[in-house]
């Protein structure tokens, strides 16, 4: 078949990968001039490398990163708030922390080898579908005609209410400062850990391994920080953050002294995108563009991968709309799982809310080594969690979307 893509993150990648190498002829339409990475670090989970591994990636991937074995977040006093190890779930089970360039280096590459025709600096802004999709640029140009559509061009999709009209996809709230910081000595390997003042204040680091051009160890550290803040945030001055930091967690604000401005501080915005159906006709929404989700969970790139090659396996003998029917029954119940815990979860984290954050202190720590509280959050993490009352779920986090909370 004839398969056009749009986007070239890491779901429209991981999806070329897959169905080129199942003989499909496959394009990539990317609306920046040269296709590039969005974001700083991000944690691949047990569900993400094995959909790696399905694509024969997993191995040199894994060399950039840096293995996780436990989640862990305190106070800034030390109560534990969070002790999570991937191992209670698996022998052998962990997560991998990894520089997002690294991983887009690694994805681009096989997509090239693949045979996979890249178009760069083109913007698809419409799709006729009928009866084969046809993509539409920017200047007017039309693409195609396509066996099938992929749009993965990420949460922000403007193409997602051709697909499913009734989608709402609301900003969240909360976003989040990152930066990568070199630490050569590898004090942080291991472990994703965090601190938290209260449900406003979060601060983490996360190991990720080399970036593409320095073979040093890194990390990411991320600020948790409102939307509606961050100008204040930035007229403080990088100084004046760096000492809040310190007055929280010392050791995290030690990592900062090579910032010089906020040109290394980007500020990552996040949306909650309810989306259904995933499909019409022989187009497909797959990735950030069909489900994206708050960053607490760390599913948006696992979530990706796995759409992937869930779909290169239902085209491998079944024709585009029954292909398009099985996946959407393959990952409904996780992604409908996913979407009901991050709604959950993030005001836990992110929010206004003194009580909130108060009962999380007291009891979160304790429950996330308790059965079966231990093993619902292993779940949910390692990407296994599934319900089977997916549509219900939906709605359920239609319900709790943060444009219905503080």
């Amino acid at each position: 078949m004839r398969i056009g893509i749009i986007g070239c993150g890491i779901g429209g990648m991981a999806a070329a990968i897959a169905l080129a190498r199942t003989g499909h002829a496959v394009t990539i339409f990317e609306r920046f001039s040269e296709p590039q990475p969005l974001g700083a670090g991000l944690l691949l989970q047990p569900s993400g490398l094995d959909a790696l591994s399905l694509l024969g990636l997993r191995e040199e991937i894994e060399a950039f990163g840096a293995r996780v074995i436990a989640l862990r977040g305190a106070t800034p006093k030390g109560r534990v708030v969070m002790d999570i190890r991937y191992q209670d779930w698996r022998t052998g089970c962990y997560g991998l922390g990894i520089h997002r360039a690294s991983l887009f280096d690694v994805l681009y590459r096989a997509v090239l080898a693949a045979g996979v025709q890249v178009r760069p600096a083109c913007d698809i802004v419409a799709i006729k579908s009928a009866p084969n999709p046809t993509l539409v640029d920017t200047g007017g140009a039309a693409h195609g005609p396509f066996d099938m559509t992929i749009v993965a061009n990420g949460a922000a999709s403007a193409l997602r209410d051709a697909i499913a009209p009734k989608a709402r996809s609301p900003l969240y709230p909360w976003g989040a400062i990152w930066t990568i910081c070199p630490d050569p000595e590898g004090r942080w390997d291991g472990v994703l850990s965090q601190v938290y003042a209260g449900a406003r204040v979060m601060i983490g680091v996360l190991p990720v391994g080399a970036a593409p051009d320095d073979a040093r160890k890194h990390v990411a550290l991320f600020w948790s920080l409102r939307q509606d803040e961050h100008d204040v945030w930035r007229a403080r001055g990088l100084e004046s953050w760096r000492t809040e930091i310190a007055s929280y967690w010392p050791e995290a604000a030690r990592l900062l002294h090579g910032a010089e401005d906020f040109q290394s501080l980007p500020y990552a915005r996040y949306r909650d995108v309810q989306a259904w159906p995933w499909a019409a006709g022989a187009t497909l929404l797959l990735g950030d563009a069909a489900h994206a989700t708050s960053p607490q969970l760390g599913q948006g790139a696992n979530l990706a991968l796995v759409d992937a090659v869930t779909l290169a396996e239902a085209l491998k003998d079944r024709s585009p709309t029954a292909a398009l029917n099985y996946y959407r029954k393959q990952r409904a119940a996780k992604v409908a799982w996913v979407q009901f815990m991050s709604a959950a979860l993030t005001p836990v984290f992110q929010s206004r809310s003194r009580f909130i954050g108060w009962v999380r202190d007291c009891f979160m720590g304790p429950l996330s080594r308790c059965w079966p509280f231990s093993r619902l959050m292993l779940a949910t993490l390692t990407g296994a969690g599934a319900m089977p009352f997916a549509m219900f779920l939906s709605n359920v986090a239609k319900f709790l979307a943060p444009d219905r909370r503080d």
